[in-house]
């Protein structure tokens, strides 16, 4: 069986007869206000590129990147998606031991399987929201004798984020190899918990960039990877192959780093629709809402007798999909996750929530 991320809308689609417009995917985590409007209006005005090839050294890109990211684009690594980075950063560090976050991105686990890596999983606390402690973390790097810590920050599906002194903390007290994946970080406060300026003093680190969530551009399948070693720079590069990311990508990426009018307005938008969400479902007494620094909120149902599937099911038939979580591991089926959409469908969900937990009392 193919990997598969959240709901399968097509079935969905066919067994309730919505058009697909009607359907709200809340397991998506993907920015609601679709890609940058300016980066959109540049492809339509170059869709006559199709038969050009990119350009191989993609200057416009990368000088778009560096410009967004404040870092030499001479540490900056293009993809075709990040997934290709994670296999490739995994391959190449192969660690002998391997530490992982749970529950968290699946595709890890798998990566580190194909290569026999023996896993060592990190059990995050919901008592304590998730949260990692580093000196915890740190003791268990030195002990297993872990060569590479692969980190999500925010993580997915907690929300829980590492503030930027810690993640140093950690960096430089242990020998291992760190990969963190920052793909819901622009929903945060980027300059609090983006590692991407360690990467200009420690050279045991790769930081991931997407842009399927925040610019809303699953489609292109553009990541980047951003280091400061040069050795890894060199292998990773050596081994992707020419015109890895197609012109279509480079011209929309080139455009959406730009836009700061656009990337301020996702960043408001979404952190207020989020807390004011949070806020309402707060005052249900049948869930635990936990605090986010993503674009997405976990929530546990406190009665043992319901599930997260319940409340699925109960939501599909009104055109709404949130994600059961019970499939992660160190989490169990009283799990769920939702993020943000437009204002009137998370209307529709918070109220349909709590509808259902007042139905069943």
């Amino acid at each position: 069986m193919k990997p598969s991320h959240g709901a399968n809308l097509f079935e969905i689609q066919e067994k309730y007869g919505f058009d697909m417009n009607e359907i709200k995917d809340f397991s998506s985590n993907v920015n609601p206000l679709g890609p940058s409007p300016k980066a959109l209006s540049k492809l339509k005005d170059n869709l006559d590129k199709i038969g050009v090839y990119p350009d191989p050294n993609y200057n416009d890109l990368l000088t778009s990147i560096e410009n967004y990211t404040k870092i030499n684009r001479d540490n900056i690594i293009l993809s075709s998606g990040t997934t290709n980075l994670i296999s490739s950063f995994i391959h190449l560090v192969h660690p002998k031991n391997a530490l992982i976050f749970n529950p968290s991105y699946s595709e890890y686990e798998r990566e580190l399987k194909k290569i026999n890596s023996n896993i060592i999983s990190y059990d995050l606390d919901k008592s304590c929201d998730f949260a990692i402690d580093q000196d915890k973390l740190i003791k268990m790097i030195e002990e297993e004798n872990i060569e590479l810590v692969i980190l999500t920050n925010p993580n997915n599906p907690t929300g829980f984020a590492l503030e930027k002194p810690k993640l140093e903390q950690i960096i430089t007290s242990t020998k291992a190899y760190f990969m963190i994946d920052e793909t819901y970080v622009e929903f945060s406060d980027v300059e609090k918990y983006s590692a991407i300026k360690l990467t200009e003093t420690n050279d045991n680190l790769l930081v991931l960039r997407s842009t399927s969530k925040f610019f809303a551009a699953a489609g292109i399948r553009l990541g980047y990877g951003i280091t400061g070693n040069r050795e890894i720079y060199d292998k990773i590069n050596y081994n992707t192959n020419l015109w890895n990311v197609n012109i279509f990508a480079e011209i929309l990426g080139t455009e959406m780093f730009k836009d700061l009018e656009y990337q301020r307005k996702v960043f408001e938008y979404v952190n207020s629709q989020k807390s004011k969400i949070i806020s309402n479902l707060k005052k249900l007494e049948s869930i635990k809402v936990y605090p986010s620094k993503s674009n997405f909120v976990l929530c546990e149902i406190l009665d043992k007798n319901i599930k997260a599937k319940d409340l699925r099911e109960y939501l599909i038939p009104h055109a709404l999909i949130i994600r059961d979580c019970s499939s992660f591991n160190n989490l169990n089926e009283q799990f769920f996750r939702f993020c943000i959409l437009d204002e009137k469908s998370n209307d529709k969900l918070e109220n349909l929530i709590e509808k259902f937990f007042n139905d069943i009392k």
